[in-house]
């Protein structure tokens, strides 16, 4: 019942995360696409420019002021709640998935780190990486937005890279966002919406706004608009194992990262030229390699095909490329009499196959899992009989033998000489009888 439960609560959170941030990043991507497309050509006095649009049946007329209006309206909506909802669903989805059960889905297995220093390193991180970069904004860097640009995204990449040292794949990439999300949130909250304040305040006093807080609140909104497509890739990242699971996950992220930014910068300046209409095409082929360089040609999974059509020589052994060893203490059992890959690589008994599978793997990813953590199977993903392991080998290979992020935190103790036997099961064609 307990893991029912947290499983809706995620669902939950998750859901409201998913909204708001909508909200949140489609009014960042609308204004920015607002002020682009103003008419600035002979704007009637106290404007910087307006735009008309149509959408939904009503056509509508925009205006941009270019300080304020003589007298400011009754209702004036303000653009925060999105942002502040967005952060607080972020970081109680954080708790939920990571700090509820650190050692399966924080920790990296093989890391010496006690579950409390992780979550105290995950939330310290958050609260770090505001301040510095809060400091670095109004330092000299600050009149340099370019450098301070470059500056920004080399810490976020060396963040990626410590976290990686200590967290799971998952965990560390989910911290980078959560990185990423504060510092946006805190520019709305301490930087952005003071700015505001202090602008509507002077109108209604009928006294001059200090400019100075209204350029740094442009500053602030100008980096959130280019940290949302790295935030949206981070949260989408779960899904792709070949990402986050490589011993390299950093530098895919750092790779990803600088395309994301590439494309968010066309669509910034395409209302100028076109000058820039490179970095669409650039990005396509940065993916294109991107995929390239991080596929496991010598681990990947062989296509499954019947033992008729297998009549050639066995690919070579696996192990050769696997990752670095995950150290697992071994365990008095039955699957711990795995052949090595020598020996899997010659003859592959496959009943020995079923039992590593049934003992690392089907706690979870059964009809009925035993193991308290999960209710139902993850993804849906069912290893109770031979027909459901042939037909989700290719699944089975990319996460417990390509990037070994199965079983999560390495609970049930998988060793490396069993993820070789599967692997040598699979590269022979996964057969079953």
């Amino acid at each position: 019942m307990e893991a029912h439960f947290t499983e809706w609560l995620n669902l939950g959170i998750r859901w409201i995360h998913m909204i708001t941030g909508i909200a949140w990043i489609g009014a960042s991507f609308y204004f920015v696409w607002l002020e682009n497309n103003l008419n600035r050509s002979n704007p009637r006095e106290g404007l910087s420019g307006d735009l008309w649009a149509i959408h939904g049946g009503g056509i509508y007329h925009l205006e941009k002021y270019k300080l304020a209006p003589p007298k400011m309206p009754e209702n004036l909506h303000w653009f925060k709640w999105e942002a502040y909802f967005t952060w607080m669903s972020g970081v109680a989805l954080l708790l939920v998935v990571y700090y509820l059960n650190p050692s399966l889905y924080l920790i990296k297995p093989g890391v010496d780190l006690a579950p409390a220093a992780g979550i105290l390193i995950g939330i310290g991180s958050m609260v770090a990486a505001y301040v510095i970069y809060h400091f670095l904004c109004d330092s000299p860097l600050g009149k340099r937005p370019a450098l301070l640009g470059v500056v920004l995204f080399v810490l976020i990449i060396a963040a990626a890279y410590g976290f990686s040292l200590i967290f799971s794949g998952r965990a560390a990439y989910i911290h980078v966002g959560a990185v990423i999300g504060t510092i946006m949130v805190g520019n709305v909250f301490f930087t952005i919406m003071p700015a505001q304040r202090a602008l509507v305040k002077a109108i209604e006093e009928n006294r001059e706004p200090d400019p100075v807080l209204p350029a740094k609140g442009l500053l602030r909104s100008r980096h959130n608009n280019y940290f949302t497509l790295p935030v949206l890739f981070i949260m989408i990242s779960n899904h792709f194992p070949s990402t986050y699971g490589s011993q390299y996950n950093w530098l895919i992220l750092a790779g990803i990262a600088a395309l994301a930014v590439l494309v968010r910068h066309y669509f910034n300046t395409r209302h100028d030229s076109n000058r820039f209409a490179w970095t669409l095409p650039a990005a396509a082929l940065g993916m294109v390699c991107l995929a390239y360089v991080t596929s496991p040609a010598h681990r990947a999974a062989p296509t499954v095909v019947p033992a008729a059509q297998t009549e050639q020589p066995a690919p070579a052994p696996l192990a050769d490329t696997a990752p670095a060893k995950v150290e697992a203490a071994p365990t008095e059992n039955t699957a711990a009499a795995a052949p090595t890959t020598a020996d899997a690589g010659s003859q592959v008994d496959f009943a020995k196959v079923v039992s590593v599978i049934h003992e690392r793997c089907t706690v979870c990813h059964s009809a009925t899992p035993s193991s308290p953590l999960f209710s139902t199977a993850p993804s849906g993903l069912l290893l109770d009989t031979p027909e459901q392991m042939q037909a989700q080998a290719a699944k089975i290979h990319a996460q417990s033998v390509a990037t070994q992020i199965m079983p999560l935190g390495n609970i049930t103790q998988m060793t490396q000489d069993e993820r070789d036997l599967i692997g040598a099961w699979i590269a022979k064609g996964a057969q079953i009888n």
